[in-house]
């Protein structure tokens, strides 16, 4: 499959860029992960989602993708919900990877090929800060060590903020200790109650900006392909990343920077500082993970993203009519309806050319700085079609073997977006739940053969209760989960 068509907006540039790897054939890509102190919020969950899809589709293409996600778990908020909970840092932390992994597996995010945690990575750290002490790019006053901005020329590349801006700006901490008001911690010394490592400095811990310049080296070297998280890591996460990597090693970090959009909630940012953030685990008990991965995935990535209980709503009405169609086709895929002779051979044609022709759109759209919002609009066109072919009836032996296709590629495109087409299938799960349904609709039956209405309706609307869903069809009564 053709690679070089694929392009991605670089953050460090301002550019669509096209995509050209390291290594022929092979994809290092480095991202941030959640700081273990809660479950993870929606705003938290979309650069997990997006970013997996870019991972998704790279591999797709076929890619052998090298995928690094860390755990930030010794931070300042680990330290202080500790205390407040009365447990240790890192039993907190490791409380909340696992939470981390049920909601993740739950939105189909694939498990990075290695998570690595800050607390396993001390020498590493350690070791990275004493080549910037030794190279004069950083100092110890007291126990802490900084990293002096002013000492690396291109400080400020990425998010475009200029020295002069960052000394006079308001979120700059005064620190009379410090050559700079702009130098950023890159060790702290120990303080009572917190956890802590013994280092050439005295025992303390590491800021947050190293850790993910040393576990990126450790892993991908010192440089790699792809850097990528939330936009507001842009500055100073990895801002700092860039100057701390650069400024040891004497080569670029990451070629592209991947950032996506905020969620916002009444066009204000999500997070848990400001208190308007809303759980993935509070939202399940409302919607499918499925349709929470396709809510996250309606939009552009670099755009922010609105959230309301009515979007997802939509979003859930959207995923359904894709799953829809897929059940359908399948149906009439099982029942068999082949016949030796028919007048609709011209139309299959037609469709036989639009499956590859919807494979070349959602490709175009992806190449095109995984534009999701589009693909999925491809996909809702490949339905349309999909649901027009199948309501032409009996098909010959030959026409069967279009649909089997265009069933193989609609799995296929969904598939690069991990969304679960194929969920709503019928299904009973047991041989007791087909019969007791059998019964039930066979009850139904008969009241509408009566006319007995209001209890054919009550069987209906208290299915519809249970989660299971009846559509009356020229074929009959088909019923599925919701």
């Amino acid at each position: 499959m053709l690679k070089n068509k694929l392009k991605m907006y670089n953050t460090l540039t301002g550019e669509k860029e096209v995509f050209n790897s390291l290594e022929p054939g092979r994809v290092s890509m480095y991202v941030c992960g959640p700081t273990t102190y809660n479950y993870i919020h929606l705003g938290n969950a979309r650069p997990l989602v997006v970013f997996d899809t870019v991972r998704r589709f790279l591999e797709y293409l076929g890619y052998e993708v090298k995928y690094v996600q860390n755990f930030t778990d010794v931070d300042d908020k680990i330290i202080r919900k500790s205390k407040e909970e009365n447990v240790k840092p890192h039993e907190l932390a490791e409380r909340f990877i696992r939470e981390y992994y049920q909601d993740a597996d739950a939105l189909r995010v694939k498990r990075a090929n290695i998570h690595p945690r800050v607390s396993e990575h001390m020498d590493e750290i350690i070791k990275f800060i004493m080549g910037l002490v030794e190279k004069g790019i950083a100092y110890e006053v007291e126990g802490d060590v900084y990293f002096s901005v002013s000492r690396f020329a291109d400080y400020g590349k990425l998010s475009g903020r200029s020295l002069e801006d960052l000394q006079a700006g308001a979120r700059v901490e005064v620190d009379a200790r410090k050559d700079n008001p702009a130098d950023f911690a890159l060790w702290k010394k120990v303080k009572v109650g917190e956890p802590s490592w013994e280092s050439p400095w005295g025992y303390g811990r590491p800021g947050w900006h190293i850790e993910c310049s040393a576990m990126s080296h450790k892993y991908l070297g010192a440089t790699f392909d792809i850097h990528a998280g939330g936009c507001d890591l842009v500055f100073p996460h990895h801002e700092n990343e860039i100057a701390q990597s650069e400024g040891l090693y004497d080569a670029p970090m990451a070629r592209y920077w991947l950032h996506n959009g905020f969620i916002t909630v009444n066009q204000e940012k999500m997070s848990k500082s400001l208190g308007n953030f809303f759980l993935v685990r509070d939202i399940l008990q409302k919607f499918s993970a499925s349709v929470i991965r396709f809510y996250l995935l309606s939009t552009h990535y670099r755009s922010p993203l609105d959230f309301a209980d009515d979007k997802l709503e939509s979003a859930r009405k959207g995923l359904e009519r894709l799953q829809t169609s897929y059940r359908l086709l399948q149906e009439h895929l099982d029942q068999g309806n082949i016949i030796v002779e028919t007048n609709q051979t011209d139309i299959f044609v037609e469709f036989d050319k639009d499956i590859n022709g919807y494979r070349k759109q959602f490709l175009d759209a992806m190449n095109d700085d995984f534009n999701t919002a589009l693909a999925i609009a491809v996909l809702f066109d490949f339905a349309r079609s999909i649901n027009t072919i199948i309501s032409k009836g009996r098909i010959t032996s030959k026409e069967q073997q279009i649909l089997v296709s265009a069933a193989k590629v609609y799995i296929e495109l969904a598939g690069v977006l991990g969304l679960e087409i194929e969920e709503a299938q019928v299904e009973g799960g047991s041989d007791l739940v087909d019969g007791l349904m059998e019964l039930v609709l066979s009850i139904r039956k008969e009241a509408r053969e009566k006319k007995d209405y209001q209890t054919s309706d009550k069987i209906r609307d208290t299915l519809k209760n249970l989660g299971l869903i009846l559509e009356d069809t020229p074929q009959g009564v088909r019923w599925r989960r919701q």
